[in-house]
């Protein structure tokens, strides 16, 4: 494919995802992380190199009703926008991409926006958020989410796996430093206040059972928290 080719599709996926309500856009080179990858969701996924990252920017009045930590109502609400309204919506971005790449001659293996396929490890197949950070949308904080410079951890992502040789953007450096917000918030005490300024493990950043132990607790609150997404500054005070 020439590079034109390359371009005018890039183009025509952004613009598909953007009609479809995606505020953001970008695509990862893989390379740097194929290990990782295939020791998270399978040797299979690195037939992939690149990956579309596409982001839907969360409604605030919805976020910030999280400070009523203990609302049955607030909590009910925001699962229900989250996981029946918004995620069924980017993966219906990640379809449409997915079916415009396979029309191109491209291959194409979309990542469900949420799904644990390891019980013990609390994991998914593929990490979104690892997506985002190597197109260069946002960077991985202390809360183990993507952070953006402009929303904070307030996007929902979704990928689609490709094999087509698109133009990929950059990791965007780490900029929590000194801020430790999310840290201190965190009822169940699950993040160490590592940031990924370089490349680490999740569980050097993030307790994953002892968030799901809290949850857990928390079953008639629908298994929501959030309050690492209400805090951040980056898209609290925007």
């Amino acid at each position: 494919m020439k590079d034109t080719g390359k371009a005018d599709l890039r183009g025509k996926l952004e613009s598909l995802a953007q009609d479809m309500g995606a505020t953001y856009f970008g695509i990862a080179d893989l390379a740097p992380a194929r290990q990782s990858i295939s020791e998270q969701g399978g040797e299979f996924l690195t037939q992939f190199p690149r990956a579309v990252s596409h982001g839907f920017v969360l409604a605030d009045g919805t976020v910030n009703t999280l400070v009523h930590h203990k609302s049955i109502a607030a909590l009910s609400n925001y699962w229900y926008y989250v996981y029946q309204i918004v995620n069924p919506r980017i993966d219906s971005i990640s379809l449409t991409l997915a079916q415009s790449l396979g029309e191109a001659g491209f291959q194409a293996f979309v990542v469900p926006s949420s799904q644990t396929v390891d019980k013990t490890k609390l994991t998914g197949v593929f990490s979104h958020k690892l997506a985002a950070h190597l197109a260069g949308l946002g960077w991985i904080g202390k809360s183990a989410l993507l952070i953006t410079p402009k929303y904070g951890p307030r996007v929902r992502w979704a990928t689609v796996l490709t094999d087509a040789p698109l133009e990929t953007g950059t990791p965007m450096d780490e900029m929590c430093r000194d801020c430790d917000a999310c840290v201190k918030a965190c009822p169940a005490h699950a993040f160490t206040g590592q940031a990924f300024d370089k490349p680490r493990s999740r569980s050097e950043i993030f307790a994953a059972e002892a968030c799901d132990g809290y949850l857990s607790k928390r079953e008639t609150l629908r298994r929501a928290c959030g309050m690492c997404v209400y805090i951040c500054p980056f898209g609290r005070n925007k």
